[in-house]
């Protein structure tokens, strides 16, 4: 079965291998060769990858058998904060991959979601299906699904209005002095590491991070962070940049480790967790808000510093 895709007006001039990229999951490099093969047609013509998409544009891709069944259903555990007919609300854990991509081609978010729920909304299909936003592999906390497309698109573009609550307990490397503070430093590609972000960038975007502290540690610090937008890894980069990064961060941090007075405590990965999440529901229009306590290994990291404290 094709995949068909409307151009809604969040998506408008868009180039056309950048939308069914974004859209599906499929890669810039696979969408560039299948419209060379002709398997991707506008409004039932094929159009150059530079081609800017306009609204209610009718895009259908032409699946092959082997893409069709790359997600399939699994009764991989997930924990539901709140479920209708239109949309989920999850609580992810850490270590779990949002959707397939190279390397991690079952146990998703995605596998459970199709498992547990048998309509999912069918834009970012077929390895995004619903997912209007995501938490990386290691990050842990809430995150909602649409279950249906008109939620979706409804959920899309209050994201892109940057109207969401997010906040995020972290537990950062360091003392911050300040209790509390904005970043503003923009995030882009790293020029010396293109899978990294970075706020040495030369096309950097536009964006916001709101933090106070919430509790000082010997050596590290918990905070609470606000996103005003929502860059990739933004705020891993941001506290980063800073000299203040995530514990347990490989990428940006490799704090791994904090030895005090003797007191050697390990993070198991980067300690972060989307705690409270708060939009207009797409359908009934009234606020509705979300919150997971952080998980039991980010707790006992938490208790290991509070000892420290009383040292």
């Amino acid at each position: 079965m094709d995949i068909v895709l409307i151009v809604s007006p969040l998506d408008l001039f868009k180039r056309l291998d950048i939308f069914v990229s974004e859209k599906t999951g499929i890669t810039r490099s696979q969408v560039q060769r299948l419209m060379e093969d002709g398997q991707i047609l506008v409004n039932s013509r094929p159009q150059r990858q530079s081609y800017k998409v306009k609204a209610n544009d009718i895009v259908a891709v032409k699946q092959s058998e082997k893409a069709q069944e790359m997600v399939m259903p699994e009764p991989v555990h997930i924990r539901s904060l709140y479920v209708d007919a239109h949309l989920v609300v999850v609580d992810k854990p850490a270590g779990m991959v949002v959707y397939p991509s190279a390397g991690h081609h079952s146990g998703t978010l995605v596998n459970a979601l199709l498992y547990h729920y048998k309509k999912v909304a069918s834009i970012g299909g077929p390895l995004r299906p619903g997912i209007v936003h995501r938490l990386d592999k290691d990050t842990s906390g809430v995150m909602v699904v649409a279950l249906e497309d008109s939620a979706y698109y409804r959920l899309a573009e209050q994201f892109k209005n940057k109207t969401i609550i997010r906040k995020y307990k972290a537990i950062v490397f360091g003392e911050i002095r300040e209790d509390s503070g904005e970043i503003t430093l923009d995030i882009g590609r790293s020029v010396s590491d293109r899978k990294k972000m970075s706020t040495r960038t030369k096309k950097g975007k536009a964006a916001l991070t709101h933090w106070r502290v919430v509790k000082r540690f010997k050596g590290a610090t918990l905070i609470e962070a606000r996103l005003g937008t929502g860059r990739t890894h933004q705020i891993r980069v941001h506290f980063a940049a800073l000299g203040h990064p995530v514990l347990g961060d490989r990428t940006y941090g490799k704090k791994l480790m904090l030895e005090i007075e003797k007191t050697r405590i390990s993070f198991p990965r980067q300690m972060l967790h989307a705690e409270t999440l708060g939009f207009i529901h797409p359908i009934s229009n009234t606020y509705i808000e979300f919150s997971s306590s952080v998980p039991a290994d980010m707790a006992e990291c938490i208790m290991k510093l509070e000892s420290l404290n009383r040292s």
